[in-house]
């Protein structure tokens, strides 16, 4: 069973959505985000990033840091920019970019299903990033960032979902990227209880994006159960925020990579290397190759253009759900055996570009100098779900999925 909880969430007031609503934390650097906020006071970067309101160079990690955007915050729940009901509600979030729409229940999950293992996980977390994410929920007591789960979809709640879209919204508008973004509240007990009550037969929930935030929001919960001698379990710091999707709504998109040398290899050798473990096609000059099928993958040269390359059999376990992964295919027998990325998490001669900048960006960027690159056929969410049951670990920048969930939206408090 999966356990989903309402809750009072703080969010925009009437009119406000489209002006506190605001990128992730970490898809910008503070320079980009200074620049988002101009002109906007109450953008929730002020929140999310509050080193913009700090002396340019403050170290991200200080402890002004985290209480500017404590203070951030309250300022905008004081001024009444943020409000919060005053009954615990469910949310539904619908996301629409390109013409493909994808529409989640706004809730909180449960830290101890996350212990147990019942929301499954497919990356490791890096402790520096945790511990920045737990120190900002723990200064701010709030968790302010949504963490985007997935489950196998279920007939009867998209029906449900579909009956509540007929509603009137409380929010909707289209941010600067051109995604529109629209939210229903749920405050209807008896709606309320059927999602409950539906969500008592999904298996287990899934990890999309947002570990460290997940993992983040676990770690407040066991330090607060800790510290708290009336401990009961029904307290906000036992819950997490997510938005939850059904799996059949979610579109992963590639995540491309850029290498910056050639390994001292030439033209000939390289190639001679490659077709050891892969079969190569010649692509006609003026075309792109954008990946249609697993097993395949384009890869531009400055001296060969596009070429298409499919992996031979026997050179992947086709059984094993992560080394049958086209990223784990390329890894093993291209990038790390020829081109000498040994460990793509670290090495500075290999870098991810995601596939909404198109695979355009990949021949910019080696015709600005760096060597070759290499556009994937994406990862599919069933793939995703079979290595989280499998409890494997995906290799890193694997997926890359959009549209990204807006923070300031819906905002849950610890207390």
């Amino acid at each position: 069973m999966s356990m989903i909880r309402p809750f009072k969430a703080v969010r925009p007031a009437e009119g406000k959505a489209h002006l506190i609503a605001a990128l992730p934390y970490d898809v910008m650097n503070s320079e980009e985000a200074r620049e988002i906020v101009k002109g906007n006071p109450i953008s929730f970067l002020h929140v999310d990033k509050s080193e913009i309101d700090l002396p340019i160079g403050t170290d991200l990690y200080d402890e002004s840091v985290y209480l500017k955007a404590r203070e951030n915050l309250y300022n905008l729940i004081t001024k009444g920019d943020l409000i919060q009901d005053e009954k615990p509600c469910l949310y539904l979030y619908q996301q629409v970019m390109g013409g493909r729409s994808q529409t989640g229940i706004v809730c909180c999950a449960s830290v101890t299903e996350y212990e147990q293992d019942l929301i499954k996980k497919h990356e490791h977390t890096r402790a520096a990033k945790e511990a920045d994410r737990i120190k900002h929920v723990d200064v701010t007591n709030a968790q302010t960032g949504p963490i985007f789960l997935t489950y196998r979809t279920i007939t009867e709640i998209e029906r449900k979902m579909n009956e509540i879209m007929v509603q009137k919204p409380i929010y909707n508008f289209i941010a600067d990227d051109k995604v529109q973004h629209i939210a229903w509240k749920i405050d209807n007990d008896i709606d309320i209880e059927f999602l409950v009550n539906k969500f008592k037969q999904v298996p287990s929930l899934y990890i999309a994006d947002g570990h460290h935030r997940a993992a983040s929001a676990v770690k407040i919960g066991q330090k607060r159960k800790s510290s708290n001698p009336n401990h009961t379990g029904n307290e906000e710091y036992n819950y997490f925020l997510a938005v939850i999707f059904p799996d059949s709504h979610l579109a992963i998109m590639d995540y491309n990579r850029v290498i910056k040398d050639m390994n001292g290899l030439l033209k000939d050798d390289f190639l001679h290397k490659v077709s050891e473990k892969f079969i190569l096609e010649d692509i006609s000059p003026d075309s792109q190759f954008k990946p249609n099928t697993l097993h395949t993958f384009g890869m531009f040269t400055p001296y060969q253009k596009w070429m298409k390359l499919t992996a031979k059999p026997g050179s992947y376990p086709e059984n094993d759900p992560v080394d049958s992964l086209d990223v784990s295919i390329l890894q093993k027998n291209l990038l790390e055996p020829i081109l000498g990325i040994g460990d793509p998490r670290t090495d500075n001669r290999i870098d991810f570009v995601g596939g909404i900048r198109g695979i355009s960006e990949l021949e910019k960027r080696v015709k600005s100098g760096e060597a070759c690159a290499f556009s994937m056929f994406p990862t599919s969410i069933d793939q995703l779900m079979n290595i989280a049951d499998a409890n494997e670990v995906m290799p890193p920048k694997s997926t890359w999925f959009e549209p990204k969930l807006r923070s300031g939206l819906f905002i849950h408090l610890l207390d």
